[in-house]
């Protein structure tokens, strides 16, 4: 099989991860914290391309981003950075519900978008997502988003051991770390997901209209 029938509209959604102010833009908390967000703003473009043709296609849309509340909190977590010499005003809370930093970037949803609220690195942990895509007739996710090495490949290796098939564009994702996204992207390959980019995604769903 090709591309264009791997990932037909028909079987496909296009998912979008944790585009959002505290992982993305200049004001956000990882820029804040002195991450290196230079690879960001050429994922975000790649994204809002594939949105754009995975609309024009029938391809759902699916967003995902992370909504935290003092309240879903992970104990472990604060338990990890306090072992690493960190303390709670090292790290505030990221992506807040209702908070700036929460909001999506770049692409944005739009009416007929499935958005997904996570509290942890994937939304196959804490919401049903799995159950809505199959009620959908997906079987097939094409990952974008944020980071590579950290959510893009938790989300991915649920995927796929929820059985669905997975494709990652590997220019609409991004790591604050060079080396880091490479790493992700090569153990991706090796293990969970099919390695493309948003051009070769773009043609096949313009071939299906």
């Amino acid at each position: 099989m090709s591309l264009p029938a791997w990932i037909a509209p028909q079987r496909t959604a296009l998912m979008i991860v944790d585009m959002q102010v505290d992982f993305a833009a200049p004001e956000g908390l990882s820029a804040q914290w002195g991450m290196d967000l230079s690879a960001v703003p050429g994922a975000l473009a790649a994204a809002q391309r594939l949105a754009e043709a995975a609309r024009a296609a029938g391809t759902p849309v699916v967003f995902v981003g992370l909504f935290t509340t003092p309240e879903t909190d992970s104990d472990v977590w604060g338990e990890r950075l306090r072992r690493q010499g960190h303390t709670a005003e090292d790290s505030p809370g990221l992506c807040r519900a209702g908070a700036p930093g929460s909001a999506f970037v770049g692409p944005q949803p739009q009416a007929d978008d499935l958005v997904f609220r996570k509290t942890r690195y994937s939304p196959f942990w804490d919401t049903d997502i799995a159950a809505r895509l199959r009620s959908m007739g997906v079987d097939t996710l094409v990952l974008a988003g944020l980071t590579t090495e950290c959510c893009i490949d938790s989300t991915a290796r649920d995927a796929f051991n929820h059985d669905f098939h997975v494709f990652v564009p590997i220019d609409a994702c991004a790591a604050y770390e060079p080396e880091l996204h490479a790493a992700a992207l090569r153990m991706l390959e090796l293990n969970t997901a099919i390695l493309t980019d948003s051009d070769s995604v773009v043609v096949a769903w313009r071939s299906a209209v």
